[in-house]
Formats: C-alpha cells, sequence, structure tokens
C-alpha cells in the first residue's frame, strides 16, 4: 500500500511538474494538438499543454528563442533562419505538413498578368510561404517589382489586407483562410506544390538546451501528437474534429469541415503520424536557397534531431 501511495504522489509530481508552453499559427494543421488536449492524450502522460497563437512568424522565432514557451509548430523555414541567420540553437524534432497552402486571388483577378503593378500579401516578406508565393508567380514570368509586397501576418491580418480598398489582389493561403475566402469569391490559382513538387511546410521544432534537459516531455509530447493525429484521421472521428476546430479556431462548421477533409482526408496534406518528409525538406532548403542565397545542397541533418521522435514512435 505505501509502495501504490508513494507511486501515485510521484505520478502526481510529474503532471503537476511538466507544464508545457505550445506557440501556433492559428489554423488546423494543428488539430493532433488540439485533438490531443480535448481527449485527452496529453494529460494521460502527464503533461499540461498551454496553446499560444502567434500573430506572425517573426513573433513566434523571437518567442522560442526568448524562452516565451517551449514548443513551436509552423513553418520548418523558421527554423532554419533561426539557425543561419540568428545563430540560434534549434532543432527540429518532428514533421507537420505540405502547407495546404493555395495562391489565393481577389475575384477582379483572371489571370496572373492580372497581379503584375498590384499587391501581394504574406506573413513576413522572409518566410517560407512568401517564398512559395514568389516562386509561383516567377514560374509565370512576375518578378520582385512587378508587384508590391504587403507583410501581413497571421490568416486574420492576411484575410483583412485582400479586402477592397487594402491594396493588395492576392495571398498565398492554408486552411481556414483559403475555405473563408473562397465563400466571398476568391479563386484559387493553385497549389505551390504543383510547381515546386514535395514540401516540407511546417513541423516541430524546439532549442536544443531545452530538448537535452527535457527529453523524456518531449518525447511524451509527441507521442500525444501521434495518438492525436492518429484520433482525427479515423473517418468516425472527423465530425468531432471538425467541431473541435471550430472550438478553437472560432469558424464556421462547414469552414472547419472542409480544413479537416484537406489535413487528414483521402488527399490531406497533413504527414501521418507527424513523420517528417526528408525530401520535402530537401526542397524546402533548396527553395530558400535559391530565393534567400545559400547553399543550394545543405545538409538536412545540421537542422534536425529525429532521435526524440523515433522514442516516441518506439514507446520510449
Amino acid at each position: 500500500m505505501v509502495a501504490l501511495l508513494v507511486l501515485a504522489q510521484s505520478q502526481h509530481a510529474r503532471t503537476a511538474e511538466t507544464h508545457v508552453r505550445v506557440n501556433v499559427f492559428a489554423n488546423p494543421q494543428n488539430v493532433a494538438l488540439y485533438a490531443a488536449r480535448e481527449k485527452g492524450f496529453f494529460a494521460r502522460r502527464g503533461i499540461a499543454v498551454e496553446i499560444q497563437f502567434t500573430p506572425n512568424s517573426r513573433a513566434q522565432r523571437s518567442g522560442l528563442v526568448q524562452g516565451g514557451f517551449e514548443i513551436a509548430q509552423s513553418a520548418v523555414d523558421n527554423a532554419v533562419a533561426l539557425v543561419e541567420v540568428e545563430k540560434a540553437d534549434v532543432i527540429i524534432v518532428a514533421g507537420g505538413s505540405d502547407g495546404l497552402n493555395e495562391l489565393m486571388v481577389r475575384p477582379e483577378i483572371n489571370s496572373y498578368a492580372d497581379i503584375r503593378g498590384r499587391g501581394v500579401v504574406v506573413d513576413q516578406p522572409d518566410t517560407a510561404y512568401a517564398l512559395l508565393l514568389y516562386k509561383m508567380l516567377a514560374v509565370q514570368g512576375l518578378h520582385k517589382g512587378d508587384y508590391r509586397i504587403i507583410p501581413g501576418g497571421d490568416c486574420a491580418a492576411r484575410h483583412a489586407a485582400v479586402q477592397p480598398g487594402r491594396g493588395a489582389v492576392a495571398a498565398m493561403m492554408n486552411p481556414p483562410c483559403n475555405f473563408i475566402v473562397r465563400k466571398e469569391g476568391f479563386k484559387s490559382f493553385g497549389r505551390p506544390t504543383d510547381v515546386v513538387g514535395p514540401y516540407l511546410a511546417d513541423g516541430i521544432w524546439v532549442m536544443r538546451p531545452w530538448a537535452q534537459r527535457n527529453a523524456d516531455t518531449l518525447v511524451r509530447y509527441l507521442q500525444a501528437i501521434v495518438e492525436g493525429y492518429r484520433w482525427s484521421a479515423e473517418p468516425a472521428n472527423r465530425a468531432e474534429a471538425a467541431a473541435i476546430v471550430a472550438k478553437y479556431l472560432k469558424v464556421d462548421a462547414d469552414v472547419a469541415a472542409n480544413s479537416i477533409e484537406a489535413g487528414v482526408g483521402p488527399k490531406g496534406g497533413l504527414a501521418k503520424d507527424a513523420h517528417l518528409d526528408l525530401a520535402g525538406f530537401a526542397n524546402t532548403l533548396r527553395l530558400r536557397a535559391e530565393m534567400m542565397g545559400g547553399d543550394r545542397n545543405a545538409d538536412l541533418h545540421k537542422y534536425l534531431d529525429l532521435t526524440y521522435y523515433g522514442r516516441a514512435l518506439d514507446g520510449r
């Protein structure tokens, strides 16, 4: 009996002590995170998760380095930028998705030529999805200088920037934004993956020293994320998963349902079990080098540490 009491107290202490702050964009790509929190997958592993929504990539980059949170889940290009530009000791520990992005244009835009001389909205000018936008435009003969670049931020900010009279006519958008603007008559000019091929958009990244000090917590966190993905991907759970997304993002039910389908449906862009696509990541690095300068054949493993993910899958 005494041994059982000690064990229970130990487990309670671990639960009480393990508080993790996770910073994300308010989008349904993080359905595994939301589901793991709502369904108790984190709690079962002794983790209390606080979810923070970032207004833009710059705030997210700075927040991780300055200790505002422990885990970031968004474009891995940000992690690469922290390593290369800010010399921060950041590692990518798991994958996420191909971004589920589409180039969305205002109703009056009928061709790429119509974008010339107009404004395009990006999160930040030097971040992943901005680079995808530049590439899609370049393939169609539009280069920097042929259009104005308008820094926006998250989905809400980009949505506001493409409203009439705001100067922007196009933006790279993913769920829920692309489904929201469709209801307003916006058109899709296609997905960037049709242009660049396999692409690792987002993943999970942390400061290396934190990971080393909290390896067990990180492994348990990743286990809960994998379970959250598997639960969300089950067809029988799709309606509940959509309801969870609608709750977290405060979007209409149809937008949430479409977003879930885009993420975990038959052609979904979310990576199974948060697997990291090495070929897609190589493409991510090549595109960054092409657009921002640098080595087009950079060593992928410079930015990765998948040992925690491996332990999570092995149940260790």
